[in-house]
């Protein structure tokens, strides 16, 4: 990979880290209120409708925005076609999500969450047009865009529900903040410069139609991967359950998002243009692999030694905590997958991409099927399980491609600097106990030790970020 394009990598790193930073961290604050306010069931009833919505949103997309990335065609006709097809698409599955709502809700045991499902539902060819939006930013590497409509967007939906959720709105408050998320986005796109017009492009058309044929599927197990468990949690445990583990997954799901989503966005462009170019992809590969080991390391620790004190948030809310300590886990593996199914997918192995979801998907869902029953826990350690399985024959994809990635070194890297954070910061535990002045100290020297073991341990790798090495 060229300087440039390696600093241009580091950049929009940079951007997309600081877009993610403000929208998720609305998210978060979002998740503490409603955390405070509602009660497990009400918690559970939105989890499983914004499950629902997901669905239909990886279903309107079905992996299309990725062909506005790699074409070698008119990027703007084709992100036009693809717009065309999007929203289309959202205004069919919004139409049938509102028709299905009330059966669907009622077999997972929350038929109240009927109306939140149709509601919710609006907003699907909403987020279809800012998605493609999106594509087309990306393509360009130029992150520094999605700034107001992903973080303005974000911003707006959360402060809606906290005012919402402190009047007594309830469940409805989160659903009204997200469909006026998914409304703001593409009309604040359109304000920085990135409106794409529809149009229709038949040679556009047919290439995204060749590409969804195989990535399309892979985008909905992935999507069933995310929202299986609540599904099953739902149907098996009730709305009180899901709740409960709802909470422990929000807070597994953020070092995921702000992190490896983040990475892996910037990573496919990157990747696809070293194919176009004939570069290798192993170097490049081997960092992002690195960096998100890193970062994430440090977050899923803090996650893990301090999950007891989600009591914090409420004495209702104690079950959350040994999911969340094996979510922590569970996140660490999806986040390398999320970074090694991006290379796979700039390879153009896409079939592989669709055996390795699948594969994690089976193997999920039979765990699912003996082990809800047992509770929570249960289906924390299934997701655990099923990721870390997938891991080492998605290094094997890899592998075989020849563009596998080096990771015992830094993976013993990591687990030193996590020791060194986490050692210092039970003993703080031990003396302050569980109050909240004694979880800020521990937090603080858990990020010291974990920090300040990476700047030791990770001398060459830093270094490396510095001359603009995502490379």
């Amino acid at each position: 990979m060229t300087t440039a394009l390696g600093t241009r990598a580091v950049r929009g790193s940079l951007w997309l880290g600081a877009v993610n930073l403000v929208s998720k961290s609305s998210q978060m604050l979002v998740t503490l209120v409603l955390a405070a306010l509602l009660t497990e069931g009400q918690l559970g009833a939105v989890a499983l409708a914004v499950a629902l919505v997901n669905l239909g949103q990886v279903v309107q997309s079905i992996g299309v925005y990725d062909v506005i990335g790699r074409t070698e065609r008119d990027p703007r006709r084709t992100a036009g076609t693809v717009l065309t097809l999007s929203v289309g698409a959202g205004l069919v599955l919004a139409t049938a999500l509102a028709a299905a709502a009330g059966p669907v809700t009622a077999s997972l045991g929350t038929p109240d969450a009927a109306g939140l499902v149709r509601l919710a539902a609006l907003g699907l060819p909403f987020s279809a047009a800012g998605g493609v939006q999106m594509g087309l930013m990306h393509r360009e590497l130029d992150f520094r865009r999605r700034l107001l409509p992903d973080g303005g967007g974000a911003v707006l939906g959360a402060a809606l529900t906290v005012v919402l959720a402190l009047y007594g709105a309830g469940p409805l408050s989160l659903v009204l903040g997200l469909l006026a998320t998914a409304v703001a986005q593409p009309l604040l796109g359109a304000l920085v410069r990135g409106g794409v017009r529809p149009c229709w492009d038949a040679a556009a058309a047919r290439e995204v139609l060749r590409w969804v044929a195989v990535v399309g599927p892979a985008a909905v197990v992935g999507a069933l991967l995310v929202n299986l468990d609540y599904l099953a949690v739902g149907h098996v445990l009730g709305p009180d359950a899901v709740g409960v583990y709802s909470l422990a997954y929000r807070l597994a799901w953020v070092p995921y998002i702000m992190v490896a989503v983040v990475l892996g966005a910037v990573a496919f462009p990157v990747f696809t243009r070293l194919r176009r170019e004939g570069a290798p992809l192993g170097g490049a590969v081997t960092r992002f692999t690195r960096a998100v080991l890193v970062v994430t390391g440090g977050l899923y620790l803090a996650l893990a030694v301090l999950a007891d004190r989600v009591v914090l948030l409420g004495t209702r809310w104690a079950g959350a905590s040994s999911p969340l300590v094996l979510l922590s886990g569970y996140g660490v593996a999806i986040c390398l997958l999320q970074i090694w199914y991006q290379a796979v997918k700039a390879t153009g192995h896409v079939r592989r991409y669709l055996a390795l979801e699948t594969t994690h998907l089976v193997l999920l869902a039979a765990g699912l099927v003996l082990l809800t029953r047992f509770g929570i826990g249960a289906v924390a350690a299934v997701q655990l399980a099923a990721a870390w399985l997938v891991v080492p024959l998605a290094w094997r994809v890899l592998a075989g491609l020849g563009v596998a990635p080096s990771v015992t070194g830094t993976l013993v890297r990591v687990l030193l600097a996590c020791a060194a954070g986490a050692v210092p910061a039970i003993a703080v535990e031990r003396v302050f106990g569980g109050s909240l002045p004694g979880a800020l100290a521990e937090a603080a020297v858990l990020v010291a030790g974990y920090a300040g073991a990476t700047l030791l341990l990770q001398r060459k790798a830093l270094a490396e970020l510095r001359r603009g090495g995502l490379r």
